[in-house]
């Protein structure tokens, strides 16, 4: 897979960083030097990353290169997703529009509220007793 020929992007969620490298023509998917189905066992989680392809009718054109670090594996799911939005850009400007038209582009940016002094989690307190 050192094809000279590739596109790059970087997708982030949560605490999780995938940078992608997208390769022209057919040939399996790699997430950290493992295969794609290896790595994402559910379904719903390949999904998620096939849906940039889907939005800019690329199925099958490019060929995945991934290395992610951070995070849980639905946080990767959303990473790659967001990182190959952004390399199908670098590929072709005119995939810019359906993307952003289908929210690919936006990093989402929800993250795990930290906990405060004085409470058990983030928001929830200890329980109240009145005597």
């Amino acid at each position: 897979m050192t094809d000279e020929r590739y596109f790059y992007g970087t997708g982030r969620r949560k605490c999780a960083v995938a940078r992608v490298r997208l390769h022209p023509g057919a040939g399996d998917h790699i997430v950290n030097e493992k295969p794609l189905e290896e790595v994402f066992t559910r379904i719903l989680h390949r999904h998620v990353m096939e849906r940039p392809f889907e939005a800019t009718e690329n199925a099958g054109r490019y060929h995945l290169e991934v290395r992610v670090a951070g995070g849980g594996i639905s946080s990767w799911a959303d990473a790659i997703a967001h990182g190959i939005s952004r390399a199908l850009i670098a590929a072709d400007e005119g995939n810019q529009r359906p993307l952003r038209k289908g929210g690919h582009l936006t990093r989402d940016a929800r993250v795990k509220e930290r906990k405060k002094y004085g409470l058990k989690r983030a928001r929830k307190a200890p329980q109240y007793t009145k005597r």
